[in-house]
């Protein structure tokens, strides 16, 4: 049957499900000393919570990141059943991508919260982390179909298909380039100024990919109007 839960569907589950029981264990077992909850620019904490105070914003990421994978596949086993194929396949990308990226920031926060990133080993691993995020990111962004959870999503691209899979193409270039020098760059360039400038480079990345999507979308003679 076509509406099925896929391998995808079962691994979404299995991969919020030990993130939500980490997020509990946490709460119940944690450090009963504070957590570090917020980090400034110079990678030093500025923020501490309790161990409840942490394993609620992980447990609320989890839910948030399990919500939209969750969608996403519900979109494509609907697209498969109604005998579109290629947006059911685009949309299952889209929901890998959200699963592998929440999983990831989950582990990188979780890492950091136990104490684990101090001012010398907390910006190397979380620039190498969120480079391997966007490297994964931009191989495959260019390949989800206009969805309103993953992509680049602003109100040309939902006007546009064109604008849609050119600004997405352009915006998973970019990221899957940042991703390659990040994680080349992670173990030598200067911190915190290597991981500050990537997050730079993203923020340049996305306006990018912004004005794209209405770039392309004023030169669509198949645009809708708004």
């Amino acid at each position: 049957m076509k509406d099925r839960l896929s391998l995808l569907d079962y691994l979404t589950l299995a991969v919020f499900g030990l993130q939500a029981a980490l997020a509990l264990h946490i709460g119940v077992n944690g450090p009963t000393t504070p957590m570090p909850m917020h980090w400034n620019g110079d990678w030093q904490v500025d923020r501490w919570g309790s161990r409840v105070e942490f394993a609620t914003f992980l447990g609320g990421m989890t839910l948030i990141g399990f919500i939209g994978a969750a969608g996403l596949g519900l979109g494509a086993m609907r697209a498969a059943s109604q005998g579109d194929a290629s947006r059911g396949r685009s949309l299952r990308i889209g929901q890998g991508i959200s699963l592998f990226t929440f999983a990831a920031i989950g582990l990188l926060m979780t890492w950091s919260g136990l104490g684990n990133a101090t001012a010398e080993t907390g910006p190397v691993v979380t620039m190498a982390g969120v480079s391997l995020i966007l490297l994964v990111l931009g191989a495959f962004l260019g390949r989800v179909a206009p969805n309103p959870l993953v992509g680049v999503r602003t109100p040309w691209s939902y006007k546009s298909r064109l604008a849609w899979d050119r600004s997405n193409r352009l915006a998973g270039r970019l990221l899957f380039l940042l991703g390659v020098v990040g994680l080349i760059a992670a173990p030598v360039a200067p911190q915190p100024l290597g991981a500050l400038s990537l997050i730079g480079a993203v923020l340049m990345a996305a306006a990018l990919s912004v004005f794209e999507s209405w770039r392309v979308w004023r030169a669509d003679p198949d645009r809708q109007p708004f």
